[in-house]
């Protein structure tokens, strides 16, 4: 039998964390994160970060490995991912890897298509359009140039936004056309676990957990970071919209309805993305236990 890589996703505020340590106590398995913000080690209340008790209850991998200051991409993850994996399958049957972040879901899972080199000028007149005219102009062009990328897209990530526009505007076709779905072979097996709940039931959980985070000192770990608020990495719910605070742009209590609403948006976000995916096995994360896990396990076998 081939080693077996689990994957648990879920939209943010799921309960993915608490299970995930279960069953990895139970599979003896490190948790590999699939976070793309919880690298940054800046970043621990926003980013809901596991507590350092669970960090020394189950050994974890890309967890505050980086600074916000030294640029990381999915395309790296991949490679970084691929590796621990690589090196970790040679003591271990089976191993965990968790997270919400689609793009570095997929990277581990499927890999990425090859996207050509953009020119630097062409690189530069985008930048030149999004400092001029915005990220709204941007998208526009998007939508226009590329309709189907436009609907997947974080529209609210500048630079995910003036990537695929780089792209089309390099090829003079569209960024849909190069993502050629072919998935990468991978030396393992993977099975994907999806956690949900009913909606009104997560979206609550979300509000309860933005309260709890303020509650943690959000504002004062948003506060150390503002001055450095252009770097891609902060372009993250919970802490642009403080940001956007800070500069009076609008009051507390509109802050604080901003984030839950930034983060159910986000929520819904990836559990669309997800749910294209027909891999993933759903459970609703109050009733799925470990010994539901370990029966696919043995089936498997």
């Amino acid at each position: 039998m081939k080693k077996t890589l689990l994957v648990i996703i879920g939209p943010t505020g799921v309960g993915k964390t608490e299970f995930s340590l279960d069953l990895a106590e139970r599979l003896h398995s490190p948790i590999i994160s699939a976070d793309s913000r919880q690298v940054f080690k800046e970043m621990n209340i926003g980013t809901a970060t596991p507590t350092e008790a669970q960090l020394q209850r189950i050994k974890h991998y890309f967890i505050n490995t980086r600074s916000v200051h030294e640029p990381y991409s999915a395309g790296q993850y991949e490679v970084d991912a691929l590796q621990i994996i690589d090196q970790l399958f040679a003591t271990h049957d089976f191993l965990l890897l968790t997270g919400g972040s689609m793009m570095y879901i997929d990277a581990v899972c499927k890999g990425f298509d090859e996207i050509p080199t953009v020119d630097d000028s062409i690189r530069q007149q985008v930048q030149n359009d999004y400092s001029q005219y915005g990220l709204a102009f941007l998208q526009d062009e998007l939508h226009r140039l590329d309709p189907e990328h436009y609907e997947k897209v974080d529209l609210n990530n500048p630079q995910r936004v003036m990537r695929a526009v780089e792209v089309c505007r390099q090829t003079g076709g569209t960024y849909t056309e190069l993502r050629n779905g072919k998935v990468a072979q991978r030396p393992f097996d993977i099975v994907k676990i999806g956690l949900d709940r009913p909606r009104a039931e997560l979206y609550s959980r979300i509000d309860q957990r933005v309260d709890e985070m303020i509650d943690e000192g959000l504002i004062e770990e948003a506060r150390q970071l503002y001055p450095f608020r252009q770097l891609n990495a902060l372009n993250t719910v919970g802490y642009k919209e403080l940001f956007d605070y800070f500069d009076g742009k609008y009051d507390w209590n509109e802050a604080v309805r901003l984030i839950k609403q930034d983060s159910r948006r986000y929520a819904k976000r990836q559990l669309t993305w997800f749910r294209a995916d027909k891999e993933i096995r759903w459970f609703n994360a109050d009733e799925i236990t470990v010994e539901h896990i370990l029966q696919i396990i043995d089936r498997l076998e």
